[in-house]
């Protein structure tokens, strides 16, 4: 998969260290909560998907580890340092043995298949 990317030699010296360090202590926090727990959730308040893949996880008797930033009416910047890193524009986003899988739905169709459990 590749994914378009701004080349970083059309990102201006100046500012690439604040692209660099954009919120970096919530992507660190996220990273190290991936790095240390199997399956990872992270979600937001008032977020209906979020509440779907922990009922989905609940259901299949999987541990997991759920992060939670704010909801739509706060915390907006925190969930973009982690749209920005990962790529993936919704929450939930849904980490299994370190490897994002999507949200949601996503899980929802690796439980069905039978392909989360060969991932864990």
């Amino acid at each position: 998969m590749a994914r378009s990317i701004l080349d970083e030699a059309h990102i201006h010296p100046a500012i690439r260290e604040r692209i660099a360090g954009y919120r970096a202590e919530v992507v660190k926090e996220v990273q190290a909560a991936v790095a240390a727990n199997p399956v990872v959730v992270v979600g937001m308040r008032m977020n209906p998907f979020p509440k779907k893949a922990r009922r989905l996880l609940d259901a299949a008797g999987l541990a997991y580890k759920y992060i939670e930033y704010g909801s739509y009416l706060g915390d907006y910047r925190r969930r973009l340092a982690l749209k920005l890193w990962t790529g993936w524009p919704t929450f939930p986003m849904v980490f299994v043995k370190g490897v994002l899988i999507g949200g949601a739905s996503d899980l929802e169709k690796l439980l069905a298949n039978g392909e989360l459990n060969k991932m864990l």
